[in-house]
């Protein structure tokens, strides 16, 4: 009897082991916390919109959320590794485009803009970060959806103009030299547009 119970303690104990040597595994993209605090590090910034698409989208809560937050821990682990800049690796903060704490950081992302639509308060915000330098990436939205992404982001700037870039702008020799800058969708063959 005696023996029974110690090898269900043993057991236990080499369960609970493996669930925090599992958890460590995961290394610095283990946990991400959503709510870390200003340090002055370069934070990722996830934006969400409340408006636009409501309901189920792909399995999840809502389109802006998609590759959350696999997208993230791969981007800073990728910007800490490769670059000088000192990355978050282990939190972002995911804000609307109305938040004011938006301005503490200077680069932000958003994710399937072919299904996002803004407030009046969201788009006049959201064009106060720009004109003050703020820089926006738009990820993960097909041909299909650009009509839409156009139509929200002339709110925001709407003296602004589109201009295609192809592989010979500068900005694709910023780091280093980019080979190609097509790299088709991996499930759908489409190919980009800058």
């Amino acid at each position: 009897m005696l023996t029974r119970h110690w090898r269900r303690l043993a057991l236990l104990a080499t369960i609970v082991a493996g669930a925090a040597l599992h958890a460590q595994d995961r290394g610095a993209a283990g946990l991400w916390r959503t709510t870390p605090e200003y340090d002055g590090r370069f934070t990722f910034v996830r934006l969400r919109w409340e408006s636009g698409y409501g309901g189920n989208f792909r399995g999840m809560s809502s389109a802006w959320n998609h590759d959350f937050p696999r997208a993230e821990q791969n981007l800073m682990t990728l910007l800490k590794d490769l670059t000088a800049i000192n990355a978050r690796t282990d939190g972002g903060l995911i804000l609307t485009l109305d938040d004011p704490r938006l301005f503490r950081y200077p680069v932000a992302m958003m994710w399937e803009p072919g299904y996002w639509t803004m407030t009046d308060r969201e788009a006049a915000s959201f064009r106060e970060y720009l004109l003050k330098g703020g820089f926006a990436i738009f990820d993960d939205f097909e041909q299909e959806q650009w009509n839409n992404f156009a139509a929200q982001i002339k709110r925001v700037l709407p003296e602004g103009k589109f201009v295609k870039l192809d592989q010979t702008h500068k900005i694709f020799d910023t780091f280093f030299r980019m080979k190609t800058i097509d790299f088709p969708h991996p499930m759908f063959g489409y190919h980009p547009n800058y």
